[in-house]
């Protein structure tokens, strides 16, 4: 695939995929927990964050290189991370255990690898 088909397919992506976060707690105060995590080619760092039920958090992400994408169905959250714009996503665990999360956007080979989870205790 050229770099043109790429750039187009990356920049239809941006336009059509939401970029708004579905599940996250509008009411959750900026008070809360922050944690900053960045996304590059194939990793997420920190990739296990532990977190306490009932405690707001907001997460901070930055791309260290492409268009990331962070999902964490169990959870309810779900964003696109922007080169150069980053991306906030803000809630309040209900409910303690172990939930996967992933990058959802293709970025290359390697990307199956981009994991991580969060651990909700009581």
């Amino acid at each position: 695939m050229n770099y043109l088909k790429k750039f187009l397919i990356i920049a239809i992506l941006a336009l059509v995929v939401p970029v708004a976060v579905r599940g996250a707690d509008p009411a959750a105060p900026e008070s809360g927990k922050v944690i900053k995590i960045t996304a590059k080619k194939f990793e997420y760092n920190p990739n296990k964050i532990t977190l306490k039920k009932g405690v707001p958090v907001t997460l901070e992400f930055t791309s260290l290189d492409r268009l990331h994408g962070f999902s964490c169905p169990d959870l309810g959250i779900r964003g696109d991370i922007l080169p150069g714009k980053g991306l906030k996503i803000q809630f309040t665990p209900q409910k303690a255990g172990t939930f996967p999360f992933h990058c959802d956007i293709f970025c290359g080979e390697g990307h199956e690898n981009m994991t991580g989870e969060f651990i909700v205790t009581e």
